[in-house]
């Protein structure tokens, strides 16, 4: 596999002593991302939650630090645990982490900007997981399981993954509670009509393909009192965006733009739109999350591999299914129905609200203690020399699509 032989001339540490009968688990998170970063505003919690009784948890950091709350955060869940790794070569981070006795280290990063898959390559733990950072197979040997859920990585779809299956019972993303619940902003401070309805995106540009752009601009020839609402990176995209949407026949008036601001912030602004229209192949993650604890329904259509599957399990878990379209035409037809008949929205938008406390989504604490289920039963199998397997949930998965 390309995967291994990127690394094919390291070789691992030897294996490790066995692990005391009855000790804490020892896990490990391995991320540059322990600072003001969408994966960090997942994990935080589930770092403050940890059971200290039975798990004993460290986190190698190798990002920057940049003095934020969310920094200050992490690390005072974590404690004298919490590793400073930037300056770490390779060969010493893996050490490090040898030397801890780590029994499960959990790479944040897979295959994103500023990963250290080459720390994974020398086996500096005895179980090794693919989670979080990277919605997909990292199609190497060095990771012994993927944590993913029913929907992202059904069963049916091991083939397409290196690593065996380990599923949540629930959606496979964290979240955190104490993100701040913010009143909504008024449409006028982001200059956006007060009567339209208004559509939006804030995904990353590149999500946006000709396919699904087709899909948005067709809503809008539908519906006159419509608009969209994306988040652009920078001027050209903004450029590009709007060419596109005058070849569609689109009067670029009915275009809006946001930009990147800080956490709070960007919730009170979300919830001056009507409906999200997320994005295919790859759909948001963090940013969908964002939305459903604001409040703000999100539209999607279920893909067939997990980067394309996350906004289904975030809507299923937050008990919104009917938001999840099983094709394109389905997702423009009941983006249509929303827009057309806004009683239907305004019912979505007061059952998330009320069941925010309440819906698997947002519930942190049991969240946790699965997310540490599957940790012990996947070392329970090493402990007796057996090799990792899927471990399925019995959650059933998907419900019916429209």
């Amino acid at each position: 596999m390309h995967a291994d032989r990127l690394f094919q001339g390291i070789v691992p540490l030897p294996a490790p002593t066995a692990r005391p009968a009855g000790a804490p688990i020892r896990v490990g998170y391995v991320s540059s991302d322990l600072h003001e970063h969408a994966t960090a505003y997942l994990i935080a919690e589930l770092f403050e939650r940890h059971d200290r009784n039975h798990f004993e948890i460290h986190a190698y950091s190798y990002g920057e630090n940049d003095g934020s709350p969310m920094r200050r955060r992490i690390e005072a869940a974590i404690g004298e645990n919490f590793v400073d790794a930037r300056e770490m070569a390779t060969t010493a981070l893996a050490d490090r982490i040898r030397g801890d006795a780590i029994d499960v280290l959990i790479d944040l990063k897979g295959y994103t900007l500023y990963s250290r898959n080459d720390v994974f390559a020398y086996r500096a733990a005895p179980i090794q997981v693919n989670f979080l950072g990277f919605p997909g197979s990292l199609g190497s040997r060095n990771y012994d399981y993927v944590i993913g859920d029913p929907i992202v990585t059904p069963l049916e779809h091991a083939d397409g993954f290196t690593e065996k299956i380990a599923q949540l019972a629930n959606c496979y993303q964290p979240n955190d509670r104490r993100r701040p619940v913010v009143a909504p902003s008024d449409r006028a401070r982001w200059g956006l009509p007060q009567d339209a309805f208004v559509f939006c995106c804030f995904n990353s540009n590149y999500k946006i393909t000709p396919q699904i752009f087709d899909r948005w601009c067709s809503l809008l020839r539908q519906v006159d009192d419509t608009v969209l609402w994306l988040f652009v990176a920078n001027p050209q995209a903004r450029k590009n965006i709007l060419a596109e949407a005058q070849l569609r026949g689109i009067d670029p008036g009915r275009l809006f733009w946001a930009s990147g601001l800080p956490l709070a912030d960007h919730l009170a602004r979300i919830q001056a739109a009507d409906l999200f229209l997320d994005t295919l192949p790859v759909n948001a993650h963090t940013t969908a999350s964002d939305a459903l604890w604001a409040g703000l329904p999100v539209l999607t259509v279920l893909g067939e591999s997990f980067a394309s599957r996350v906004a289904a399990s975030l809507l299923i878990a937050a008990g919104l299914p009917e938001l999840v379209a099983a094709d394109l035409d389905n997702y423009e037809r009941i983006a249509l129905e929303l827009a057309r008949e806004r009683g239907r929205l305004l019912e979505l938008r007061e059952r998330l609200a009320a069941s925010r406390e309440t819906c698997a989504l947002f519930d942190s604490a049991r969240y946790t203690r699965d997310f540490e289920a599957l940790i012990a039963r996947m070392v329970e199998r090493h402990d007796l020399r057996l090799r990792p397997e899927h471990l399925l949930s019995v959650t059933p998965g998907l419900p019916a699509l429209r």
